[in-house]
């Protein structure tokens, strides 16, 4: 029991006087008073608030020093409390450092930003930001970035892992999750990456083309946070830091990217089946996936050099010789890299930052002329054409050594480009089979059943006769009988 309850028991129950309250109690008999004669709790009774002559004086100085200042700190190297009182008592002000504090305590204070709490109505919002993560590709740890969309109503997300934070893993991260939701949010909150704004004009940004294009396509309205204030989307923020603490924690491993995508949204999605009822609340107030597909990839014109390279996006590719010098277009994906010329559309996968793509089938017509120049190349391209080529370059190497195995393969390459891979590479089966790989056992017109003749039409009394073709072993026989 507190002391209140027991004098209020002692007086008003038990018929105590103040007096012998006070007395027994050992309290004044004004405190007696004030509990029994007053309410059961107590009131605090404002009073005015005393004077601070000193804070009053100091406050604009230090909101001065503060505007000097603004220039030569930053968030990490900012002005302290101890420094504004070296600074006051180098300019005459003789004040305690406690009292210094406490005009910096209040300045903070009254800089504080009120947070207005939100109404997500259903198909209104979502949120979209990327995240850094580490993952085991191949046994091989290495860095990645986590797409993340969060639709803010019902609280679903979707998550892909890529490469690159690029504007092409950007896009496709949009394409990606519209198709998994199965409609387009009304309203998409970002901050300012460079994937979308290519430039800050607050309030406005000026968007950048592709980002534009994703946005007409499937005429979503684009939002943007605050600069330096990614509070503005706090729920994407939040989840993509808990997603990669419940699914992407001990670090996962995997044989590719995309493996662990897919294994990291089937356990998002897993987890988020109870929302089934507010997600469909999402669908039927969002807007409809268009008809038509949008390509996320980046169109980019580009010129083949001399030497048969193409560099895109900081990585460099081969492409076949006779495109040397010539103009081409590039469709740059998240994992591909596909190279129109013309009628002629190659495929090769992204190179990493920096790095080559170089596929030696592409100089076949050049390495057949130069048999050196095949010689050191010819481990990697013995593998790109298969077998049984590796097993013939090493049959070669063995026997005649590298110099003469290499003019061999050249001419076999002259061969590939006029007659094309397949009827060789069957020539070249049937020749190792029998030990025989001299070039004239793998062409093309003396492994292959001659064509068919065309007939022709003879008058009927000729009808019957029967005109066999000459051979040249029919001759032998007959020497051998003269004989």
């Amino acid at each position: 029991m507190g002391q209140i309850d027991l004098i209020r028991q002692k007086v008003q129950r038990e018929g105590w006087s103040l007096r012998k309250a006070a007395r027994e109690l050992g309290v004044c008999r004004n405190t007696v008073r004030k509990y029994t004669r007053g309410p059961a709790e107590p009131v605090r009774r404002e009073t005015e608030a005393r004077s601070r002559p000193v804070r009053d004086r100091i406050a604009p100085v230090i909101d001065e020093i503060y505007a000097e200042w603004e220039r030569r700190t930053t968030e990490k190297q900012r002005i302290t409390g101890t420094l504004l009182h070296k600074e006051l008592r180098k300019r005459g002000f003789e004040v305690g450092l406690t009292s210094i504090r406490a005009v910096v305590r209040e300045r903070k204070r009254q800089r504080l930003e009120a947070f207005v709490p939100l109404i997500h109505r259903p198909g209104d919002a979502a949120q979209v930001d990327f995240f850094e993560v580490v993952v085991d590709v191949a046994g091989v740890r290495r860095k990645a970035w986590k797409f993340v969309m969060r639709l803010m109503h019902s609280g679903c997300d979707f998550a892909c892992i890529y490469d690159r934070q690029d504007q092409v893993a950007f896009l496709d991260g949009h394409v990606r999750a519209f198709a998994f939701f199965g409609f387009v949010p009304r309203r998409i909150v970002y901050d300012n990456l460079k994937a979308a704004v290519k430039k800050v004009q607050f309030p406005k940004r000026q968007l950048s083309k592709r980002f534009e294009a994703l946005q007409r396509h499937f005429q979503f309205e684009a939002c943007f946070a605050r600069p330096g204030e990614g509070h503005d989307k706090g729920g994407v923020e939040s989840r993509g830091k808990t997603i990669r603490l419940q699914h992407l924690t001990p670090i996962p491993d995997g044989a590719s990217l995309e493996e662990l995508s897919a294994r990291l949204l089937e356990a998002i999605q897993r987890q988020q089946e109870p929302k089934a009822e507010r997600l469909a609340e999402d669908r039927v107030a969002s807007l409809p996936l268009p008809a038509a597909d949008f390509d996320p990839r980046k169109r980019e014109p580009a010129q083949v050099n001399r030497r048969c390279m193409l560099r895109l996006e900081k990585g460099t590719y081969s492409v076949p010789s006779h495109w040397k010098c010539l103009d081409v277009m590039a469709y740059v994906g998240v994992n591909e890299v596909e190279i129109v010329c013309g009628s002629e559309r190659i495929v090769r996968p992204r190179a990493a930052l920096k790095g080559t793509e170089i596929r030696y089938k592409d100089f076949l017509p050049d390495l057949a002329k130069k048999p050196q120049a095949l010689r050191q190349v010819a481990p990697e391209l013995v593998e790109e054409l298969g077998a049984p080529y590796g097993q013939l370059w090493d049959l070669l190497s063995e026997t005649h050594g590298a110099l003469d195995a290499a003019r061999t393969v050249a001419r076999i390459l002259s061969a590939i480009t006029k007659h094309g891979e397949d009827p060789i590479r069957a020539a070249l089966v049937a020749a190792l089979e029998t030990d025989r790989v001299h070039l004239l056992e793998v062409e093309p017109e003396r492994t292959q059943a001659p064509p068919d003749r065309e007939k022709v039409e003879v008058p009927a009394s000729l009808a019957g006769y029967e005109v066999e073709a000459g051979c040249a072993a029919d001759y032998d026989d007959l020497l051998a009988v003269s004989s």
